[in-house]
């Protein structure tokens, strides 16, 4: 596979396919320009390197040309991030925009409207993407959250180019994945939360191959100590999993994988900030109470694997964190990352909910690398082979 550092791109018109699905305000205002900033390097570096660069991408799920979805909203944002002057083309393809990328010069940037105003991007249609690729000489993506999709502009696309690579961010990407799976340093802890076992099982499996401590915590680990006997009280629970946890233990074990479970946790008798709240042991929690956070020697224990580790995956958090009263040992267990990234781990943290951890702890920044992916970077983590990156290679 090439990345945009293989490519010459001088008096090329590079079409990009970049994530801007960024979240709009109740004014029409981006929310959050991350994921903009996330793509300058490579068009900084297309742009740098005597191209022009014609940026694709969709935004949310438009029911048809659904106007409050469109692309002109983020205008404003996308030429602050970008320091440059960004043309909008209020389509995708057809004559409008072929006149717009014939009159282009290096150095010149255009935005497309959002892909999803055509059916023809999400059932990954070829005449649809035919069309798409002639608004550019070579073929680039940069929108790792998008690569998990078959969709046309993530994956048909790519046959319509005999030049196409991957862009610094999907590079940078695909990097910390490996450094986790593969090229990884020892020992390796995967940090693994969030409210439901069932969608993180094929994960951890994959992962019992890589790590050498697994943590675990949020809603799924009640699946877990109820697998192994425990009284979880009232806590979120899946008891058709509790097999398939204690199949993760056997596995664990033969592989010489350590796996931690909250020792205690804060339970409450509603799901709710106001609740009454009582420290408990994990598998002792009294019925009608469920547990909503890990506890504070859950996170001495944590915290104690974490800064032992060389190479850190956090994917999901520890409690319900968006309520004050059961944010605390999510926050702990970010610090606890943070601090040993500063001493020198490689920390990879990726999941909406992850994410929106650290930025509501001021944390963002400290990271090795925050993956823009969530969907995309849990099948990497499962195995799988994501079609945004497997037509880059073929």
């Amino acid at each position: 596979m090439k990345f945009v550092t293989d490519i010459n791109f001088k008096n090329k018109k590079a079409l990009i396919r970049v994530d801007f699905n960024v979240p709009l305000d109740s004014h029409k205002n981006v929310a959050d320009n991350s994921r903009i900033l996330a793509a300058k390097p490579t068009i900084e570096h297309i742009i740098n390197n005597g191209g022009a660069c014609v940026l694709m991408s969709h935004l949310g799920r438009p029911n048809g040309q659904d106007q409050n979805l469109s692309l002109k909203h983020i205008l404003k944002q996308t030429q602050e991030c970008l320091s440059r002057e960004v043309v909008f083309i209020s389509d995708c393809i057809g004559p409008e925009v072929a006149r717009a990328v014939s009159a282009i010069k290096p150095g010149d940037i255009l935005m497309l409207e959002n892909l999803r105003f055509y059916d023809g991007e999400i059932k990954g249609d070829e005449k649809f993407s035919k069309e798409l690729s002639k608004a550019g000489d070579v073929y680039v993506n940069d929108a790792f959250g998008t690569t998990h999709r078959e969709h046309a502009s993530t994956s048909t696309i790519a046959k319509f180019f005999i030049e196409k690579c991957a862009g610094l961010l999907l590079k940078k990407e695909l990097e910390s994945i490996d450094k986790v799976l593969v090229s990884k340093k020892q020992p390796v802890t995967a940090i693994i939360g969030g409210a439901k076992v069932s969608s993180k099982i094929p994960i951890i499996k994959n992962l019992l191959s890589a790590v050498d401590n697994l943590l675990i915590g949020g809603g799924m680990a009640y699946t877990f100590i109820k697998s192994q006997g425990g009284e979880v009280g009232a806590s979120i629970s899946e008891p058709d999993k509790t097999g398939e946890c204690l199949e993760v233990f056997k596995e664990a074990e033969r592989r010489g994988v350590s796996i931690l479970l909250p020792k205690d946790v804060i339970a409450a008798e509603e799901f709710k900030n106001e609740s009454e709240t009582k420290i408990a042991n994990s598998n002792k929690i009294s019925e009608g109470w469920m547990g909503l956070d890990i506890g504070p020697e859950t996170e001495k224990a944590f915290n104690k694997t974490i800064q032992e580790s060389q190479t850190i995956l956090w994917n999901g958090p520890m409690g319900v964190f968006e309520m004050n009263s059961f944010s605390k040992g999510t926050k702990a267990v970010a610090e606890s990352v943070v601090e040993a990234t500063k001493n020198g781990a490689f920390s990879l943290v990726g999941g909406g909910d992850s994410v929106a951890a650290l930025k509501k702890f001021n944390l963002f920044n400290k990271i090795s690398c925050v993956s823009t992916g969530g969907g995309a970077m849990l099948e990497s983590l499962e195995g799988k082979t994501l079609p945004g990156i497997k037509a880059l290679r073929t």
